[in-house]
């Protein structure tokens, strides 16, 4: 069956994009335990760009499909996994980006759902939380995607947050959603 992207997000209830979110289904790879390792020659630079052997990786069905068999390993290293193989794979900053954002309400009533360079689509909630480590230089949010895989907040997201964020204005700084709150240090 051929892929067919998710509906523009702008287009969906926040209810509709996490039944879409949890109906996404994802092989077991941590349940596979493959005794053939070896090395991908793959790389996903920060930016979100997959690379193989130093070219990219054009089609966006494969980048989707290799990013379905992605598993972070307990020394966070990163592989990727079949039942038969693991092979390595660098990551150079975190191996998804968050590229579109939607929301409803606001405070503890928000509800934020969010949409992967990959298509998939991750709700923020306790279960997939956002982070704000402190950053000398630029902020670098976080969302957590699955087992230990996580997506950089691509800048625009980022912005939106933070208008979201201030528009708020909750002690301690930061935002809701789903009922989960997620602590923002405040830019001085």
């Amino acid at each position: 069956m051929p892929y067919a992207p998710p509906p523009e997000l702008a287009s969906l209830s926040l209810s509709a994009i996490a039944e879409l979110a949890e109906a996404q289904k994802l092989p077991p790879v941590e349940e596979w335990q493959p005794e053939e390792t070896g090395d991908s020659e793959m790389r996903i630079n920060a930016d979100g760009s997959w690379l193989h052997q130093g070219s990219p990786i054009n089609r966006p069905a494969m980048v989707r499909a290799f990013s379905t068999l992605l598993r972070r390993e307990v020394d966070d290293s990163y592989a990727l996994v079949t039942p038969y193989q693991k092979l390595s794979i660098e990551v150079e900053n975190a191996p998804f980006i968050a590229v579109q954002m939607e929301s409803e309400g606001q405070g503890k009533d928000r509800k934020m759902a969010f949409r992967l360079n990959t298509d998939h689509l991750v709700v923020a909630n306790a279960e997939h939380p956002l982070r704000f480590p402190a950053a000398a230089d630029a902020p670098q949010p976080y969302l957590h995607v699955r087992r230990g895989l996580e997506a950089l907040l691509a800048r625009p997201v980022y912005y939106e947050l933070a208008e979201q964020a201030l528009a708020d204005d909750l002690d301690p700084f930061g935002l809701w959603s789903h009922g989960a709150f997620f602590p923002i240090e405040k830019p001085e």
